[in-house]
């Protein structure tokens, strides 16, 4: 595992594909604030950090509406082999076309895309959750 972000992410994916109600992932900070970013923007809830076999685990329910997921699908788009930085402008182009929520780390912090264009900042787009 060298990509801590990206590998939350296809868990989350793939804990939806199968039906599941918890998803639970190595812990780490930046999983830990992706984790309660999400649960502000309603894909997940319950968010805690727990202890399985001595190693630190962070485990989140995920968020269902009717029997149905919240989200259906998630699109990494910054990657170690690449990173995907943007300026204000580009960020608000990007978003406009953005099929649901974009998250951005930037110098203030881990926001959503809507929020960084709020405060007229740019940074580095992490991935895309519709």
């Amino acid at each position: 595992m060298k990509y801590t972000i990206g590998d939350f992410v296809i868990r989350i994916k793939n804990a939806v594909a199968a039906r599941r109600q918890v998803v639970s992932a190595p812990h780490a900070k930046i999983v830990k604030s992706i984790a309660n970013l999400l649960a502000k923007e309603g894909y997940l809830k319950n968010v805690k950090e727990t202890t399985e076999n001595g190693k630190k685990v962070i485990t989140a329910e995920i968020t269902y509406d009717k029997r149905m997921p919240i989200f259906t699908d998630v699109k990494v788009i910054s990657k170690p082999s690449l990173r995907a930085y943007s300026t204000k402008i580009v960020l608000e182009n990007r978003q406009k076309r953005a099929l649901g929520t974009l998250v951005v780390s930037t110098n203030q912090g881990l926001m959503i895309g809507k929020e960084a264009l709020k405060k007229g900042l740019g940074g580095e787009i992490l991935f895309e959750i519709w």
